[in-house]
């Protein structure tokens, strides 16, 4: 019997070949906001893996919602152009029925930041740093800037930002719109307490916390083709007390569900700082309890590594999807090697079949797995 992570699933209308999901990785390489040869070697070999669906990183609505200066963005012709021409090629290296998604997002008071390999510290105004918004005047941590606190005109203005960037993701082929509201960025700054101590309609309760996050992903869902499916990023817990927990996280994942999203992708934590106890597929209780309580698809991320976790979350019914980062980046060849594992044959570059273990012997000295 094939394994289950080597499967079809379905998000709405669109058709995943198999379980794995290359997750959305941010290389923080573009220039003004737009892909550069970077990414067009990065999304071309993650093309070829094997994976169902391949997710462009976080994606940045307008200037301001960038993490850094090296960050994606998607609110300019320019920008959409330059994508145009990565994506055109990527397609035309992965095997058919290939997925392509692209995670939108907003940053925050996160925004505005040094690359994570010059330090990962607020940016200043020698550096071009700009000026970072929130749900309120609260800073990420110690030694961070006061962000200004988003007005009502100020969040109609960003859902309209959503939804043209969800246009010109469309008007690119995507198969797949994600909403990013995890990892301490915009959207779940809006949903934790910790960050989110408004007084007014959007803030205090859990439905008043909620209210923002889910008019942008109605917006945008209300605006995408019957072809494309949209999905959420989502927080499962941050890990501190008195911050937004897993009966949060399933309560907003009922409301995505309600609204049309055809499924969350489960992370956690980032909001503060804070400690995380992390470790191999750390995460997959909490997308299990999601997806059972929220009657959702999931997909999970965090620390996913071997053919074997992946398999045991989407066979034990925990997760229906898996989102790996750092193995991708470690082997791209993750997906051939996990299929030569379970005995699954799936289709090889040609020019790359030489390397199948059948036809070169060394093949499994040189596998690390």
């Amino acid at each position: 019997m094939k394994p289950t992570l080597f499967t079809p699933f379905e998000l709405a209308s669109v058709t995943l070949p198999n379980r794995i999901v290359v997750s959305p990785m941010c290389q923080y390489s573009a220039d003004d906001g737009a892909v550069t040869d970077w990414h067009l070697q990065h999304l071309m070999q993650l093309a070829i893996s094997g994976a169902g669906l391949i997710m462009v990183e976080a994606t940045a609505v307008e200037p301001i919602g960038r993490i850094t200066h090296g960050c994606l963005g998607l609110y300019r012709d320019s920008q959409e152009t330059r994508l145009e021409r990565v994506l055109r090629a990527a397609r035309k290296v992965a095997p058919s029925g290939t997925r392509f998604g692209i995670q939108l997002a907003h940053a925050g008071r996160k925004a505005s930041v040094t690359l994570p390999w010059q330090g990962n510290a607020p940016l200043t105004a020698e550096q071009q740093g700009w000026s970072t918004v929130g749900p309120s005047d609260r800073p990420f941590a110690d030694g961070w800037p006061t962000p200004r606190a988003l007005s009502e005109r100020d969040m109609a203005d960003l859902v309209e930002a959503f939804v043209e960037a969800t246009d010109r993701a469309v008007r690119l082929g995507f198969d797949v719109i994600e909403l990013h509201f995890g990892n301490g960025y915009l959207g779940h700054q809006f949903l934790s307490p910790l960050a989110n101590t408004r007084s007014d309609a959007y803030g205090g309760s859990r439905a008043g916390r909620q209210r923002f996050p889910l008019q942008l992903a109605e917006a945008v869902h209300d605006r995408l083709p019957a072809s494309v499916a949209m999905g959420v990023r989502l927080s499962a817990t941050d890990w501190v007390d008195g911050g937004a927990d897993l009966d949060d996280a399933i309560a907003f994942a009922s409301q995505l569900r309600a609204i049309g999203s055809s499924y969350v992708c489960v992370t956690s934590g980032s909001v503060v700082p804070a400690k995380i106890p992390s470790g191999p597929a750390f995460l997959a209780p909490h997308a299990g309890q999601i997806r059972a309580a929220a009657a959702v698809p999931t997909r999970v991320s965090g620390m996913i590594a071997t053919p074997e976790q992946a398999e045991a979350i989407v066979s034990s019914g925990q997760a229906d999807l898996v989102a790996i980062a750092r193995g991708f980046l470690d082997d791209p060849r993750w997906v051939w090697h996990a299929a030569e594992h379970f005995g699954v044959t799936i289709d090889y570059p040609p020019q790359y079949q030489r390397s199948r273990p059948d036809v070169w012997p060394g093949a499994q000295l040189a596998h690390r797995r």
